[in-house]
């Protein structure tokens, strides 16, 4: 994820035979378990890999959970970090070691740079924990399905967090797109320079291209480009078209002193939409309910078809900033 934020065609439904017929796998091996923990009343204890942004936050939220919430459930037992520091908000720092061997330790929280997401989910999926990642889990689509594989097989939770689709903005956003049909659009972000490690912007990016899957539908990449230049600009641009032949671009650029802003121009046959539209912060945090979410899963509270539906919305985004990147480097 970034750290500096407070945060041919390809389909979901194509993804792998063992992904779309391994649900009742998943159903057997990884909800009932946890399910049964909550009958039982017990706490999930939980490491956190990373003190960037959000892993700060990810401490912050579970020493102070929600009210009534399943984030009640979480307990945080420890961080991991490669610098060796103090406590953080009076948790201390433990080893990767401990923390995969320890049993009262039953899920990880990933907020390392991009780079090193895809052997951490690894590693604690291995070792039979569950696992929380900032998006996106991996820089290739192939090792992602490989992860989740490893998730079913192992019966443990594997959840991607995406605030994006949290904001109060997007959700206003997504009700203005409803019903309506596309002629045309884009999505242009602009932002600073990320530092080292945070992988190609497609992937980087990702939440926007999210965004784009999730209010039009599966997308396909017909063409894209890079541009760099000694400043240490960058500016990706992707085509896409809907499964009803529209175009979409999104273009994301970034540089020294650029300001973080996404940019839309949607034209509808009824109407066009050019800026996303004003709204109030939420009462509840985007980590927060990005937390409560993922503990609702580790309790068996969300339904199988949701889970399903996340999963081949984010194999499918990142089939696409694959996808993306090869067009850019070939």
């Amino acid at each position: 994820m970034e750290q500096s934020a407070p945060h041919a065609g390809t389909g979901g439904d194509r993804a792998p035979h063992s992904l779309r017929n391994s649900l009742s796998v998943y159903l057997c091996s990884e909800l009932e378990s946890p399910g049964e923990r909550q009958k039982a009343g017990r706490m999930f204890g939980a490491v956190v890999v990373g003190i960037g942004t959000a892993g700060w936050v990810r401490i912050r939220d579970m020493l102070a959970p929600q009210p009534g919430s399943h984030a009640e459930q979480l307990s945080v037992r420890g961080f991991i970090s490669r610098r060796s520091l103090d406590t953080q908000q009076g948790v201390g720092q433990i080893t990767l070691e401990e923390a995969l061997s320890r049993k009262d330790i039953h899920a990880a929280f990933v907020c390392t740079e991009n780079v090193a997401h895809e052997d951490n989910i690894r590693t604690f999926l291995q070792a039979g924990k569950h696992v929380c990642v900032e998006y996106p889990m991996t820089l290739n689509y192939k090792a992602a399905v490989d992860l989740w594989d490893l998730a079913l097989e192992k019966g443990v939770v594997l959840h991607e967090e995406h605030i994006e689709l949290l904001t109060e903005e997007y959700k206003i956003l997504k009700r203005e797109v409803e019903g309506k049909v596309l002629k045309e659009g884009t999505l242009h972000f602009t932002g600073g320079s990320l530092k080292p490690g945070f992988g190609f912007p497609g992937f980087s990016g990702i939440a926007r291209l999210t965004w784009l899957v999730d209010l039009f539908g599966e997308l396909s990449v017909t063409a894209a480009t890079m541009e760099e230049d000694s400043g240490n600009c960058i500016k990706m641009t992707a085509k896409l078209v809907t499964c009803e032949n529209r175009p979409l671009t999104w273009i994301e650029e970034r540089g020294p002193g650029l300001p973080r802003a996404k940019n839309i121009n949607f034209q509808f046959n009824s109407c066009t939409l050019t800026q996303t539209p004003p709204a109030p912060r939420g009462s509840v945090g985007l980590f927060m309910q990005d937390l409560i979410h993922f503990s609702a899963k580790l309790a068996g509270q969300v339904s199988p078809e949701e889970i399903q539906r996340e999963k081949v919305r984010i194999l499918h985004c990142l089939e696409l900033a694959e996808k993306i990147q090869q067009l850019c480097q070939s």
